[in-house]
């Protein structure tokens, strides 16, 4: 109810009008074949860098696969692109690849967009929790934290968190809602979340009773992608409903998603890496699909430009064929 309350703040007659009108393109584009969208994205997620301390196996950059270049996001790329969308921005997702809180300017970001009235969130691995940092994120408006911690002990924790130490989770987890008490703050909203694999799927319960224990206002399982599903597929959880894959009748693991020819989030939402580069969705990890940059081109062109339609085009006609989609959870 709290995530709630604060967003309903954030509501403008002008934000409610955009998203109405991009439902309606949304609609009018799949059942009338309507092209033109009215609006703009309600959601963006905005990279502040793509450099992390970890070493995840899951992702290409803590596995330093990531095909880009590495770099933190400059102040004058972020404020215009507050400056194009704060009219139409409900919510600002402040995270895409890396640690956010390695950009040292994240504290001035987060506090731009929420005295631009916007909802913003960020998620983090959790090992920049100090005290100090903590009184930055609160101060800063900060609406909602996002902190991942996938075990309940080191052993496991670092199976998939390589290079973490799970009891620097534990002491920033409990350094953010110290501070938040002692600064009478309700904000930001504190959810933990625990990726499930084979290897921690017995610590379900523990998770729980660990979240519940430390007093975090939310927690909740998430489901792990694997990019390589005959290499890794020792990662998949054997308890179906917390794996995003399903066995085919060769033994072979797929996706449970039927992958249907429509993705809302076009319409609705879109990614901007620390460089300007504008991407289509978060599964576009290595910035494949460059539709604009946001230092050369305005965002509303962006938004309308050939590339961004023919990409929505090629969405409607055959998704399955278009790799980053291949792996999404979207409609799961």
């Amino acid at each position: 109810m709290k995530e709630i309350f604060e967003l309903i703040k954030k509501l403008t007659f002008g934000k409610i009008a955009n998203y109405v009108k991009l439902n309606i393109s949304y609609f009018f584009y799949f059942y009338f074949k309507g092209k033109n969208i009215k609006g703009l994205p309600y959601s963006l997620s905005v990279e502040p860098t793509n450099i992390c301390n970890l070493n995840c196996l899951q992702c290409p950059t803590g596995q330093k696969i990531l095909n880009r270049d590495t770099g933190n996001l400059k102040t004058e790329t972020f404020n215009e692109i507050i400056k194009q969308n704060k009219k139409n921005l409900l919510t600002l997702i402040l995270y895409f690849q890396g640690e956010p809180f390695i950009a040292s300017k994240i504290y001035d970001f987060i506090n731009i967009a929420s005295k631009n009235n916007i909802y913003t969130i960020t998620s983090t691995n959790g090992h920049y929790l100090s005290k100090e940092n903590c009184k930055k994120i609160i101060k800063s408006g900060l609406n909602k934290l996002i902190i991942s911690l996938d075990g309940t002990s080191q052993t496991e924790y670092e199976k998939y968190r390589q290079n973490g130490d799970f009891n620097k989770v534990i002491s920033g987890i409990k350094n953010i809602i110290e501070v938040k008490k002692n600064l009478k703050s309700k904000l930001p909203v504190i959810e933990l979340q625990f990726l499930v694999f084979r290897h921690n799927q017995h610590q379900i319960k523990d998770f729980f009773n660990l979240a519940k224990q430390l007093k975090v206002d939310k927690y909740k399982l998430k489901t792990a992608q694997i990019y390589d599903l005959k290499k890794d597929y020792n990662l998949i959880p054997t308890i179906s409903k917390y794996s995003r894959y399903v066995k085919d009748k060769n033994g072979n693991y797929k996706i449970k998603n039927k992958l249907k020819n429509n993705c809302y989030r076009m319409w609705t939402s879109s990614v901007i890496t620390w460089d300007g580069d504008v991407v289509p969705c978060c599964f576009d990890k290595d910035a494949k699909y460059k539709l604009g940059n946001i230092n050369t081109h305005n965002f509303k062109q962006i938004w309308n430009n050939t590339k961004y339609y023919k990409f929505r085009d090629s969405i409607k006609n055959n998704r399955a064929k278009i790799d980053i989609c291949q792996n999404c959870t979207q409609g799961l």
